[in-house]
């Protein structure tokens, strides 16, 4: 099996090797860079990533990924921390191959979580430091009181204490930890297939939210409704997921929020939306509301 880690901030996973547009040089590049990469964009061709279904998924720095083949400096990928229907081995598509370094660090070690929306990543080679997003998990090599030594896809780096948790240090997330760590992106524009702090989508914001509880879920709503706990509307409590279908909740399951309490939720809407706090009385998902699931645990 042919392991590798990302070696950039945040890499994308692209449907197939055509799928990228001339604006989407910024994401291709071997350094990747997502800010520039949103910014290039116009508000149309953003929408049109969801539009044109160009993007998968993503994943951040250190994710390992299995290759199955490689054509013409592309990869087709399978993300083994990312539950999907479409391969049981991890979720699939095709990333640039400069993005990604050689052997995956599958050795039990503690782990470090950025906690910070995105951290600055000190190289110890000397070479230019970059940001990485929340919920990246790197492997901790040493610490003091005002840093922490990380092995990475690039080397050895540093990052600042205050940007990261321990998460074997503490018990996994309560649903109301879950819904504040939810709270912070509020406003975040929306990305389709987006995996990271500078921009989600529906399930990639629940899967992230989770994810940096202690939990790990599949990557897509549909996925993901159909495991956790199962849960009586009536009684759902802070960080469980709610989930809707067309049709008025009997159809296909098409998106997922964060349960927020006093009748409202968190979620990443729409493209050209932002990640947004709603009233759930009186709108489209209180129709469309097909079932509730807990991941969290008490």
């Amino acid at each position: 099996m042919d392991l590798r880690r990302a070696a950039v901030p945040v890499a994308t996973v692209w449907t197939d090797p055509s799928s990228a547009r001339p604006v989407d040089a910024a994401a291709v590049s071997e350094a990747a860079d997502i800010a520039e990469w949103l910014t290039a964009m116009t508000r149309e061709e953003n929408i049109a990533l969801c539009e044109e279904k160009r993007l998968q998924t993503q994943v951040l720095f250190g994710d390992a990924v299995i290759i199955d083949d490689i054509q013409g400096g592309w990869a087709k990928v399978a993300v083994p921390s990312q539950k999907s229907a479409k391969d049981a081995r991890g979720y699939p598509g095709w990333m640039p191959l400069g993005q990604l370094a050689e052997g995956a660090a599958d050795h039990p070690v503690e782990k470090v979580m950025v906690q910070s929306k995105t951290a600055p990543f000190i190289r110890s080679d000397g070479q230019p430091s970059f940001d990485l997003s929340f919920a990246t998990f790197l492997p901790l090599v040493d610490e003091d009181e005002s840093t922490v030594k990380v092995d990475s896809p690039v080397g050895l780096g540093l990052l600042s204490r205050k940007a990261v948790v321990f998460p074997s240090r503490s018990r996994r997330a309560s649903g109301k930890r879950i819904v504040r760590n939810a709270q912070r992106f509020i406003g975040l524009p929306y990305l389709w297939s987006g995996m990271s702090a500078y921009g989600y989508d529906c399930s990639g914001f629940s899967f992230s939210m989770l994810r940096a509880g202690g939990y790990l879920i599949p990557r897509d709503a549909d996925d993901q409704s159909a495991g956790g706990r199962k849960i009586d509307p009536q009684s759902m409590e802070p960080g469980d997921l709610l989930f809707f279908a067309y049709n008025e909740g009997k159809g296909y399951v098409h998106h997922v929020g964060i349960y927020a309490g006093g009748g409202k939720m968190i979620h990443s809407p729409t493209p050209g939306k932002k990640v947004d706090l709603t009233v759930l009385a009186g709108t489209v998902y209180e129709k469309e509301l097909c079932a509730v699931r807990r991941y969290w645990k008490g």
